[in-house]
């Protein structure tokens, strides 16, 4: 039995003219080009999604300086490993590629620090995650962050012919213009998953023209990310809140979609949730009651019946009037504390009992509306307004008629 290493593996590109995409880091005037070109190499943390190469590139890089190269993976490997590529990297120079570099607990990223900053060794390290959110500050600060950019679907059919050529013999099949696009398409942004497509579709369907029915039956499902600490699965659910904020009804129901697939029924349900009273709040009070019965359907019935309850709450939700002023109207008054605004309670309010010099309360109800004038703000807030409220629901409008009405008449009462 002939066993190969995979196609995605064999392809990997040796030159950095040969990698597709990122053309803000390797075309003429990105920084990774101008460091070859200078021949001055610094070490760096390559940010992006996975399969769009960042191992390739620390590759060819260490390749282009001709340093040894030592990989090591936070996520796996120990310190001993590490310290094995030290002590070989001060006696000749290395580089070493840190994949999962977010994962390096602090006992090795205490024994790397001193190294990278003494320049014994150049340090690549890859993650999918924001470093500037999961990596250690004292790594951060001693190297460059990079942010690799998800590679456009015609790249990654270039990609794909480019390999077509290069391994002719073996890939032997026929692709409709069709099935590249599907294949970009289905390996959500990934040249690899595009490449592991191709090679399975070569070894299912030898010397044949290939139509996209043969690939879909080959390809199964769409290559998605499941991973929920990467910065993709957070992406998505951003855009389904912007959508929604936006009112995009068709591209909310996408990215919906897009979540329903990697089945975190969780994390969808507390999104919704949110976006009930920050995005719609005050504007359609009854969405967050709806928004409750969704979360007790889905939780009882699973997907992939879930699908259906949260699709209706998201086409309710996109076409919902919008407002906001529930969370401006707090965001205001916490902004006042946090500015160290915290004045002496009126005496009336305190609840305290024989308190000294203590101006009588007055108790709404026993007073017609149940309004009557008392002063309810500190002095030095006594003009402060949170709430100004948005006209885009009869119920807000009605909101904010009833606060003037209610001014109004406290203005008469204060004035008699």
């Amino acid at each position: 039995m002939n066993i190969k290493r995979p196609l995605a593996f064999r392809a990997r590109p040796k030159k950095l003219e040969e990698i597709v995409g990122q053309e803000h880091l390797l075309g003429t005037h990105g920084i990774i080009k101008r460091m070859v070109e200078n021949d001055h190499l610094f070490s760096m943390i390559l940010y992006g999604p996975p399969g769009i190469g960042k191992t390739t590139i620390a590759s060819v890089i260490g390749s282009l300086f001709g340093l040894n190269t030592f990989s090591f993976n936070a996520s796996t490997d120990k310190k001993a490993h590490l310290a094995d590529i030290i002590k070989q990297a001060q006696n000749y120079g290395a580089l070493v590629l840190i994949d999962e570099i977010h994962r390096m607990n602090k006992d090795i990223q205490d024994y790397l620090l001193p190294h990278v900053e003494q320049g014994n060794i150049i340090m690549i390290g890859m993650t999918t995650s924001n470093p500037y959110h999961s990596v250690n500050p004292a790594i951060r600060s001693r190297a460059h962050v990079l942010k690799l950019n998800p590679i456009h679907q015609l790249e990654i059919i270039k990609r794909m012919k480019q390999v077509e050529l290069e391994y002719s013999e073996e890939l032997t099949c026929q692709l409709d213009d069709d099935v590249y696009e599907y294949i970009s398409q289905a390996a959500n942004n990934e040249i690899r998953s595009a490449l592991n497509a191709l090679e399975l579709i070569n070894m299912a369907y030898k010397n044949q023209k290939i139509t996209i029915e043969e690939a879909k039956s080959v390809l199964q499902e769409p290559n998605l990310s499941l991973d929920k600490n990467e910065d993709n699965y957070f992406n998505i659910l951003s855009a389904l809140q912007k959508s929604i904020r936006g009112s995009d009804v068709d591209a909310a129901l996408h990215y919906l979609a897009r979540l329903i697939k990697m089945e975190d029924m969780t994390s969808i349900l507390r999104r919704l949730s949110v976006i009930a009273f920050e995005d719609i709040g005050l504007a359609n009070p009854p969405i967050v009651s709806r928004m409750h019965a969704c979360i007790d359907v889905c939780e009882r019935v699973g997907f992939p019946e879930a699908r259906i309850p949260l699709g209706m709450m998201v086409v309710d939700m996109a076409l919902s009037p919008k407002s906001n002023s529930g969370e401006a109207s707090i965001d205001a008054a916490l902004a006042d504390i946090d500015r160290g605004l915290t004045p002496k309670i009126p005496n009336h309010l305190i609840n305290v009992a024989n308190f000294e010099d203590k101006t009588p309360y007055k108790y709404p109800h026993d007073y017609d509306n149940a309004l009557v004038y008392q002063q309810y703000m500190p002095d030095e807030l006594l003009d402060k307004v949170y709430f100004t409220g948005k006209a885009t629901s009869k119920y807000e409008q009605a909101l904010i008629d009833r606060n003037k009405a209610i001014k109004k008449v406290l203005k008469k009462e204060k004035s008699k």
